[in-house]
């Protein structure tokens, strides 16, 4: 592929919201951990090159070390604050044994927004997300007004949901409008070219009611959109360590008759990838990029060079005709039916 031109990045309002974010985005969920300030930083270095201006991380992550580490690398950067747009999440907390320390009670999302905000080293973040739905009793309407709260006390720009359904979104903007309180603006769900059927059918009408933004999150179905595991699990890949009771149970879902079959549809992908001088990972981001109720994908490497492929993407994304798309689609036979889900 030719090389990268800056200028290939796009920026879409995230949600109803006069916010732009990068078309691709970058986040910390597996690859910043403990010691890894200098890989984080030449990421975050080669994703601001090529236009990037999201950047997402979470409570949870690393226990709470992605955010510390988010925090000394935007310091060491040196960024204008107003260039860049950064998230976190709250809901699970992190080594807390107290029934307090997680959930989305009013408690907890005060006391960890503050949290968050003294490891990112941050007066404020943009986004704030309800990382999960409490489905453990919290009135809808205490979130509702806890995170309201939040962003009038200048902690936040913005809250959103994650892995909510699409009835609890609406449950939220239902109690917004009754209080006069602030509502979410956008969801990151997990999207990829093999788990389809939430985002383009179920959150359907949040877009048409709402706008509701979107920042999709595991883009390229844990690495099996690269076509690592194409033929087996390669020491050095995710699912290379057998001996990690995690790992296992990625590795027996891909072992499984579902598995085998979406690795035998990576390899169909594969000729179309080739035909448009790119990778299948490449490909698989540039299919989703296609859909505009991607408002970003986040995108995670453990290298500089694993951000520089991914921001390849964008020029197959500008590549990709009808005619591509008609292939990908008789390929994975799983485009969700809206109308037959309602």
């Amino acid at each position: 592929m030719t090389e990268f031109d800056p200028k290939d990045m796009e920026y879409r309002f995230l949600g109803n919201t006069g916010l732009r974010v990068s078309i691709l985005s970058y986040g910390g969920w597996l690859t910043v951990k403990e010691d890894s300030e200098r890989i984080t930083k030449e990421c975050f270095e080669e994703a601001w090159k090529h236009g990037v201006n999201f950047f997402d991380t979470a409570e949870v992550y690393a226990n709470g070390e992605c955010e510390t580490v988010f925090g000394k690398v935007f310091k060491e950067l040196g960024w204008t604050r107003s260039d860049y747009v950064v998230s976190t999440k709250l809901y699970f907390g992190f080594g807390e044994k107290s029934p307090n320390g997680r959930g989305l009670s009013r408690k907890h999302l005060i006391e960890g927004m503050d949290k968050s905000l003294k490891r990112l080293q941050m007066d404020y973040v943009d986004v704030v997300f309800a990382h999960r739905p409490d489905r453990e009793g919290v009135p809808m309407e205490e979130v509702v007004r806890a995170f309201t709260q939040i962003i009038q006390d200048g902690k936040a720009i913005y809250w959103a949901t994650s892995e909510w359904s699409a009835f609890e979104i609406e449950h939220a903007h239902h109690i917004a409008t009754k209080y006069g309180l602030i509502a979410p603006i956008a969801e990151q769900p997990q999207y990829n070219m093999f788990h389809r059927n939430r985002f383009e059918a179920e959150y359907y009408p949040l877009y048409q009611l709402y706008k509701y933004g979107t920042t999709v999150w595991s883009p390229l179905a844990g690495g099996v959109l690269t076509g690592k595991y194409n033929d087996g699990f390669a020491p050095g890949t995710r699912f290379g360590d057998a001996s990690n009771p995690v790992v296992q149970r990625g590795r027996s879902r891909l072992e499984s008759a579902e598995g085998k079959a979406m690795i035998e549809k990576v390899k169909k992908l594969t000729p179309i990838a080739e035909e448009l001088g790119c990778t299948t990972a490449q490909l698989a981001l540039a299919f989703l990029l296609k859909n505009t109720n991607v408002s970003t994908i986040i995108t995670g490497s453990t290298r500089a060079e694993q951000v520089k492929e991914n921001m390849g993407a964008l020029q197959v994304y500008k590549k990709l005709t009808d005619e591509h798309i008609e292939k990908i689609e008789q390929i994975l036979d799983n485009k969700p039916d809206y109308l037959k889900l309602y």
